[in-house]
């Protein structure tokens, strides 16, 4: 199985090393005090992971509009209080159970069983609360193309049985060692996603966008014609903090999958650092040659582009691969989010092309670029342009297809049952009132109120 589990925190990290790792030493020795480090790396890489609520938080809703401000915050706080417990009561046990049919997982449920111990490896808490993180993020990213028309009760059911079942499946098909992905074989090529590029950002991007069909699109996003109209996104600063503390995050994200402290850490951080320039800087290139103008917040969906394409090749790719890939993420991400505009799936923030379409691209980018073995691709060179062949490329594309056919029919069943039963959408009048006020009781911005005095 895959070992994947403010500066105060830094302190309190330092503390706990300082007065660990001599009674480790005398206990173990060199080994002893690794196994301290590296779950302590760990750690602290998850709280980079959980920040990244706050990113996707301020991101989501910069891009939409001050209406419904409150409503974005409290989807995104869900998702961490209902992920969390969901993924702690059956998501951690079907993702790293004892395997069933190469499926599932079948056992760990509340984590039972669960050794606290430190011997050799992460412990149980260390590894649980690396995975939960991530299972946070995969069900988030398809909160910005489900924005400002989704009851909020429909969204709760999703965001529950988005992290206790149908990412947990996904990720046992892969990290756990023993699922279907895991077992794809062409000659010598094994599935490679280092850190998530599929199996969290496109697992999140394909509900995003199964989420959009079901809903439809917004009150006034197109004309009689079907053609698209701008809804512009209300405080394009919250946007670009957003994408400041998601490219800090992702420095957990990426550099934290080594699930060790070692030489893989800060060269995982500097690919990533490199593509998510990369993106950045081609997306606003793309889109101010197309328009006229620099957009920013299509120049910061670049850049998140550009990290989650680096996010499968992470540990494979040398720095120039890592450029390429990020570079023509920041491109696709651009003509993807037109495409998706044109044909009528509202995403009003590019959640589906930043996270799906991307991390297509990404996964099929460590078939072109990979350089280096890293404990999923199975040899150097692997890549085609790397003379590798295309049998890498061919396994990644194999992969992206099973968790695109999964994510698809199981988020689609669940929103056909829902939009029958107990509805996915709030009503027009709700809708063009705003959801801050008709779900949540007050608007995000409320008025100043002042106190006479005398």
């Amino acid at each position: 199985m895959k070992r994947k589990f403010g500066i105060g925190a830094l302190i309190a990290a330092g503390t706990v090393l300082i007065g660990t790792v001599p009674a480790a030493a005398q206990d173990g020795g060199a080994e002893a005090v690794q196994a301290v480090m590296d779950n302590l790396w760990v750690f602290i890489a998850g709280i980079l992971v959980f920040l990244m609520q706050a990113g996707f938080g301020m991101v989501e809703a910069g891009m939409t509009r001050a209406k419904n401000v409150g409503n974005i915050m409290a989807k995104n706080l869900a998702d961490m209080c209902i992920g969390a417990l969901a993924f702690f009561a059956f998501g951690f046990g079907i993702a790293y159970g004892t395997d069933a049919g190469s499926i599932f997982g079948t056992d760990g449920f509340f984590l039972s069983g669960m050794s606290t111990a430190i011997d050799g490896g992460l412990s149980g808490p260390t590894d649980f609360f690396f995975q939960v993180v991530f299972a946070a993020t995969a069900v988030t990213i398809a909160s910005g193309a489900m924005a400002e028309r989704t009851k909020f009760t429909a969204y709760l059911v999703f965001s529950f049985f988005m992290t206790a079942l149908i990412y947990p499946v996904v990720v046992h098909s892969f990290w756990s060692g023993e699922g279907i992905i895991a077992d794809l074989e062409i000659g010598d090529a094994k599935f490679g996603d280092f850190a998530g590029s599929t199996i969290v950002h496109s697992t999140g991007g394909w509900a995003a966008l199964m989420g959009a069909i079901f809903l439809g699109p917004r009150i006034g996003k197109y004309d009689e014609n079907g053609n698209p109209r701008a809804l512009p996104g209300h405080n394009i600063a919250f946007v670009v903090l957003g994408v400041f503390i998601l490219w800090f995050g992702w420095f957990g994200f990426n550099p934290g999958s080594e699930l060790a402290a070692d030489n893989v850490v800060m060269h995982a951080a500097l690919t990533t650092l490199l593509a998510a320039a990369a993106g950045g800087l081609v997306a606003g290139a793309v889109i101010w040659r197309k328009t006229g103008s620099l957009d920013v917040a299509m120049t910061g969906n670049g850049v998140l582009a550009g990290l989650v394409g680096i996010t499968a090749g992470t540990a494979t790719m040398n720095p120039m691969g890592a450029v390429v890939t990020g570079g023509i993420a920041g491109a696709i991400v651009v003509y993807s989010v037109l495409f998706f505009d044109r044909k009528g799936v509202d995403d009003p923030v590019g959640a589906i092309s930043v996270h799906g379409v991307c991390g297509v691209w990404g996964t099929l980018a460590v078939g072109l670029f990979s350089r280096y073995a890293d404990g999923f691709v199975a040899t150097d060179n692997a890549g085609l342009f790397y003379g590798g062949g295309g049998d890498q490329l061919l396994v990644q594309l194999i992969g992206v297809v099973l968790v695109f056919a999964w994510v698809t029919i199981t988020t689609g069943i669940l929103f056909a049952v829902m939009k029958k039963t107990m509805g996915l959408r709030v009503s027009r009048e709700e809708e063009i009132g705003g959801l801050d006020l008709h779900e949540h009781g007050v608007p995000g911005y409320g008025p100043d109120t002042s106190t006479s005095v005398g």
